[in-house]
């Protein structure tokens, strides 16, 4: 009985191809899609962008800060260890003027000047804060 030739493996190698480019894109659009969440949002007369777990986001804020007027970090325990999934609200004289949810430890605020009541609930215990414009280094610790 003459052997059959070897059929060529093309429908492996198209798999094998498609699996590798999926590969490819899923790591190259990981930073991309980090960014997506630093999307600076507004609510209002309130504008805000939350991040800050990773370096790169850390960076980012920093080099944004000139475009805000406060900010505020969210950490829990002695060490200082970054929050995300904080729900935050902010007021004025009695008056809700943004909520959301921060992203990330680090919230930047652009708001109209004056003084803020800062009320942020993490894992249902809640912290509040007074920060005016102009004051960057705002803490809240759980």
């Amino acid at each position: 009985m003459p052997l059959q030739p070897l059929r060529p493996l093309r429908p492996f190698r198209l798999a094998l191809a498609g699996g590798i480019a999926i590969a490819a894109f899923s790591w190259l659009a990981a930073p991309a899609l980090a960014a997506d969440d630093m999307v600076i949002r507004t609510m209002g007369p309130v504008s805000y962008v939350c991040g800050g777990i990773a370096a790169d986001e850390q960076q980012q804020l920093a080099a944004q800060q000139k475009n805000f007027n406060m900010g505020v970090l969210f950490i829990q325990g002695e060490r200082g260890e970054y929050l995300a999934d904080v729900a935050v609200r902010m007021t004025r004289e009695g008056h809700e003027v943004a909520s959301f949810t921060a992203s990330g430890p680090k919230c930047l605020i652009k708001a109209p000047q004056g003084s803020y009541n800062i009320e942020a609930t993490y894992k249902g215990q809640a912290k509040s804060i007074t920060v005016s414009t102009g004051t960057y280094n705002a803490q809240l610790r759980w």
